[in-house]
């Protein structure tokens, strides 16, 4: 019996379970790799880190965003670190972005994803990184228009509808802005 179970539920299921995910979801199912000049640069599932500052930056990752020891810091909420680890945070992106010390920051950005690999920000933590993205790669005032209508544009919905929040996948957003085309005038 336990040798029938195991090649049953431990090679035939797993097999057949393969195979329809392949064929129902074949972007998904390879890794949902994202392919530039036929070279694979990341996946759209797996957050990245961005430095740059003329890039979009992830939210902070406890693992640096490393996919093996994928996890949160496990802090709790009265947890002396996890309070200094968010301070920091938010002195940092307050002033890395240019913004007003009363600037509400969004939380994805204070606040490491529990699988730290998060490849999505929300649309208000993007759309506070534009005067910075902007200025860095420098574009006037209607290239930073440009840039905000792009951000608008890669923001997802919730899934079907329903679940979730909106949101903006990083590393998608950060390929479109170098595609991006902005007359001279702009630049």
């Amino acid at each position: 019996m336990i040798l029938l179970m195991t090649l049953l539920l431990g090679v035939a299921y797993p097999a057949l379970m393969t195979l329809v995910a392949a064929v129902a979801f074949p972007h998904a199912s390879s890794g949902s790799v994202i392919m530039k000049d036929g070279k694979a640069i990341g996946s759209e599932l797996i957050g990245q880190k961005f430095e740059s500052p003329k890039y979009f930056h992830s939210r902070p990752s406890a693992v640096d965003f490393q996919p093996m020891p994928s996890g949160g810091s496990n802090y709790g909420p009265t947890s002396k670190q996890l309070q200094e680890q968010v301070c920091g945070r938010h002195r940092s992106f307050i002033v890395e972005n240019g913004l007003d010390s009363t600037t509400a920051v969004p939380n994805d950005v204070l606040f490491a994803s529990a699988s730290g690999v998060d490849p999505h920000i929300s649309p208000e933590a993007a759309l506070l990184q534009v005067t910075r993205v902007s200025r860095t790669r420098g574009y006037d005032s209607s290239g930073t228009t440009g840039i905000r209508s792009l951000v608008d544009k890669m923001t997802e919905g919730p899934q079907w509808g329903v679940f979730g929040n909106p949101r903006v996948n990083v590393l998608r957003l950060n390929l479109a802005l170098d595609a991006l085309e902005l007359s001279p005038r702009q630049k």
